[in-house]
């Protein structure tokens, strides 16, 4: 049998408002799973309605295609996994609940074990509890199963299959053999560090199961995408958009399509319909117009946040109250040098930043260069970072890796490499010829310049910059570059991460960005940038200018 998952489609189907899953395989299997779907019990809805009764159509397309991809007369599931991306209160629990429970009815396996992994014992709560109901309130499935409150979890009296909802980590999952298994808010496993050989772990038993399968189930996060999620929501996307064939693969995201971002339409309140599947169902219509007004007069933050939980729009930047002012700029100016070697080309001369490289710090590189013939700045940067930064900052190693996988962080295993490494970046500007001088905070320049030398960069065009309230010039001079459409980058998202960490500490008429104010999070490549602007921002001509300079 032949047949796709893609839906290349998918925009102008959710702006008609028809379903973006695809049908099932085997429609009568999908019948069969249906009939009993429909007929589980959503208690902590007005009058206990069963799931026939009050479901948008979306929710039987998918169950359909799940069950639907069963061929029962070789005991094999042909489609596997599915990723649905949807925003809140589209009853993402329920349903988790409802299928499972639908896969435990139907299940032939004795002593099969089905999971449903949540990221916090909270989040677990919520999934088991609808399940928990569907029992208890109905005779017949009350006789059948057998409910472990204390446990969360579920055993068929008959078959002794299992159903556990479990706050998953490397302890509860490993080993696992399941034949069913359900991801929820796969967007909080991104933000955990090894959560990808943690997943990897629970979806093990597919392997000795050929009837088995995995469903994950999330929200747009909160935060700019990263780890194990952003990883599901790419490959998801592709396969979705035909770029990638993987038959066993189902993609479900309600986002809108790149053409209403880019014309800001995502932005207004008659489109959210469009990403909420259960409007009119789960989701009050006249409650999420009145939160969009809320969010709306709350600020860019609030706003963001409303977006991202309720109408599934992804961050590319955490803009927070405190924000650098640069930073509401920073997105539309993504259009510049993708690689240091388009930079040469595009530049008549360049200057280079340096900041950071301690063992809990980003090394951050930046060259600026100024575009032949428009007066343009031109933005590359790079960054290093050592493995104790990856143990020091466990939160954000899932990020780290996804930099790394980007090409726009290096992780280094010994120290010293990253100096060095920087250092040959650095001799390329100088062997392109376009070289003005390299911008260094003070307090690291030992071990740099050394490197910088050793590289056959002249030791006279290395200089300092003063930091601390010095450096508001550059940092004002930076954010109004970007206001005008002066300076444009890679878009590159360690950079989008760095320039939403920083924080603005105000200090007499001048303005701060330190890495006091900004926390335990990284600016390092966004000081680089300043350090480089500073130099920049000075007109330098095109041959460089010799001479030791404090600014």
């Amino acid at each position: 049998m032949e047949w796709s998952t893609a839906c290349p489609d998918w925009a102008e189907r959710l702006k008609a408002g028809q379903s973006i899953i695809p049908p099932p395989i085997f429609p009568e299997q999908a019948e069969h799973a249906l009939a009993v779907f429909k007929e589980l019990k959503i208690v902590d809805a007005p009058g206990s309605p069963t799931f026939g009764e009050s479901s948008a159509q979306w929710v039987f397309d998918l169950v359909a295609s799940i069950f639907g991809a069963y061929d029962a007369e070789n005991g094999r599931r042909l489609i596997t996994e599915w990723f649905v991306c949807l925003p809140k209160k589209n009853s993402k629990s329920t349903l988790a609940a409802g299928i499972m429970m639908t896969a435990m009815i139907l299940n032939w396996r004795m002593s099969a074990e089905y999971a449903i992994l949540a990221p916090t014992i909270e989040v677990a709560g919520n999934s088991f509890a609808p399940s928990r109901d569907m029992v208890k309130h109905e005779e017949e499935l009350d006789d059948l199963f057998q409910v472990q409150t204390h446990v969360k979890t579920i055993t068929h009296r008959t078959t002794g299959a299992t159903l556990k909802v479990v706050a998953a980590d490397s302890n509860t999952v490993g080993g696992k053999k399941s034949v069913g298994t359900l991801v929820d808010e796969v967007w909080l496993f991104g933000k955990q560090p090894n959560a990808e050989n943690m997943l990897r772990e629970a979806i093990g038993g597919l392997a000795s199961r050929p009837e088995g399968f995995v469903i994950y189930l999330t929200t747009q996060s909160d935060d700019p995408p990263a780890g194990v999620f952003l990883q599901k929501l790419r490959y998801a996307r592709d396969v979705r958009d035909g770029k990638v064939v993987d038959p066993c693969f189902v993609p479900v995201i309600y986002e809108h399509p790149p053409e209403m971002v880019a014309r800001k339409e995502h932005l207004l309140a008659e489109n959210l319909g469009m990403v909420n599947p259960n409007l009119g169902y789960s989701v009050d219509e006249a409650f999420l117009l009145r939160e969009f007004r809320k969010a709306k007069e709350g600020g860019e933050e609030s706003f963001r946040g409303f977006l991202a939980k309720h109408a599934n729009v992804e961050i590319g930047l955490a803009l927070r109250s405190d924000r650098w002012a640069g930073a509401d700029y920073w997105e539309q100016q993504a259009t510049g040098c993708r690689s240091l070697e388009e930079l040469f080309a595009r530049s008549e001369i360049v200057d280079v930043g340096i900041d950071g490289g301690g063992l809990d710090d980003l090394l951050g590189l930046a060259v600026a260069g100024r575009e032949t013939g428009t007066g343009k700045w031109l933005l590359w940067t790079h960054a290093w970072a050592h493995p104790s930064v990856l143990e020091r900052r466990k939160a954000e190693a899932a990020r780290f890796d996804d930099f790394a996988r980007d090409g726009n962080l290096s992780l280094v295993k010994v120290i010293g490499d990253d100096v060095d490494e920087l250092a040959g970046f650095v001799a390329q500007c100088e062997q392109s010829g376009k070289l003005d001088r390299i911008g260094v905070d003070p307090a690291g320049i030992g071990a740099i310049l050394d490197a910088l030398v050793d590289g056959g960069v002249p030791e006279e065009k290395v200089i300092a910059i003063s930091q601390g309230w010095k450096l508001g010039g550059a940092i004002k001079t930076t954010e109004r570059k970007l206001a005008e459409g002066a300076l444009v980058h890679g878009g590159q998202r360690m950079m989008a991460w760095c320039v939403g960490n920083a924080r603005v500490e105000p200090r007499g008429n001048a303005i701060l960005i330190t890495k006091q104010a900004s926390g335990s999070a990284k600016i390092d490549p966004l000081m680089a940038t300043f350090n480089a602007i500073s130099l920049i921002s000075l007109n330098p001509q095109a041959a460089a200018q010799p001479g030791i300079v404090i600014l």
